[in-house]
């Protein structure tokens, strides 16, 4: 799965955030849990939603819009 079909930004929703499709979960609030501490399989436990892929696409991303802001 690529991060494109897996993550998106709604005007309106979590204030244009990026969320996962179909949820109002956003990228940044799964990199929170992963940085406190939360296991991949902790999260998808809170969050029957998601799955591993979800999380991982939340890492992907973040190394992404990181690796376009040291670019520019």
């Amino acid at each position: 799965m690529s991060v494109s079909s897996i993550i998106e930004v709604r005007p309106g929703v979590r204030s244009g955030k990026p969320c996962f499709v179909g949820t109002r979960i956003t990228v940044y609030d799964v990199l929170e849990y992963l940085a406190s501490g939360m296991t991949i399989e902790q999260i998808v436990a809170d969050f029957p939603e998601l799955s591993a892929a979800h999380v991982r696409a939340a890492i992907e991303f973040a190394a992404l819009r990181e690796r376009r802001l040291a670019a520019a």
